[in-house]
């Protein structure tokens, strides 16, 4: 199924987080917070300023992107786990 998001939205697919900690302990799915890291699938057109013009979003697809812990709504498109936010929730993008 083909989606864009409308106006100043981003479509996130979270990345995996690590399976072990820096001391090399194992962590048991049950104990493992939702990464609040990710990569841009899709980004609205963006918004409009007062003379109607779009003003671009900072953000691509392809992107890697740090985000809040509470940002976004989870969605499921064609069996995926995806969020959708708005580019504000982003608190930046990784190099």
């Amino acid at each position: 199924m083909a989606f864009t998001p409308l106006h100043d939205r981003v479509v996130v697919r979270r990345t995996e987080s690590e399976e072990k900690t820096a001391g090399g302990l194992i962590i048991p799915e049950s104990a493992k917070e939702k990464p609040a890291e990710g990569e841009v699938i899709s980004v609205g057109a963006g918004l409009r300023d007062d003379d109607g013009d779009r003003i671009a979003l900072d953000v691509k697809a392809g992107d890697k992107v740090l985000f809040g812990k509470w940002s976004g709504t989870e969605i499921t498109l064609d069996g995926e786990e995806l969020l959708i936010m708005k580019e504000s929730d982003i608190m930046g993008v990784i190099a």
